[in-house]
């Protein structure tokens, strides 16, 4: 299974999937910016902006999540941005042609939190502030496709690791067996 939080950047993906990965160690974080990376770093003549815009990035980042997660046996957390809606389709479709489950969670946040809350943290702020309005366009598709949508304007990132945990779409099956058996 591939657990992805999805949102604009500054909500707080990385440090809820931090804690999510915490409070559950059976899953395995995986980075699809390592495969931009190694792309970038392997065509340094191929100028693009978004290595998101790349082909190759969208087919192998299926390819490579697969190739972990049957190496490791583990379920895999990802924590990325995509905006493009076709991109995003084709990922899906691509872990689909190779058997893994997606569940997309999409962390949100109200305007005035989310520029609150990037205001408050140094790193990337102004970059983040020009990519609002990318995902207050993006926003109406990633709401329809997402399985879980957490309102992260009032929330820490601790509350919001643990309504995703507690989402039984989310939960990793050997997750889902404890709480069956304790019911």
């Amino acid at each position: 299974m591939i657990l992805w939080i999805n949102g604009t950047f500054g909500v707080g993906k990385t440090t809820t999937a931090r804690i999510v990965r915490e409070r559950e160690p059976s899953w395995r974080l995986f980075d699809p910016e390592s495969v931009g990376y190694m792309l970038r770093a392997n065509m340094p003549d191929v100028d693009v902006y978004d290595f998101q815009d790349l082909p190759a990035w969208r087919a192998l980042v299926p390819l490579v999540a697969s190739e972990i997660a049957s190496l490791t046996d583990h379920n895999l957390l990802v924590v990325q941005t995509v905006l493009v809606e076709e991109y995003w389709l084709e990922l899906k479709r691509r872990f689909g042609i190779r058997g893994l489950q997606v569940c997309q969670v999409l962390l949100d946040a109200d305007a005035a939190a989310l520029r609150a809350r990037i205001a408050a943290d140094p790193c990337a702020r102004q970059w983040r502030l020009d990519h609002v309005a990318a995902y207050e366009s993006a926003r109406s598709w990633m709401k329809a496709s997402a399985d879980l949508i957490v309102d992260t304007s009032g929330l820490t990132a601790a509350d919001a690791a643990e309504q995703i945990l507690c989402s039984a779409a989310m939960a990793p099956p050997s997750l889902k067996r404890g709480r069956d058996a304790s019911r």
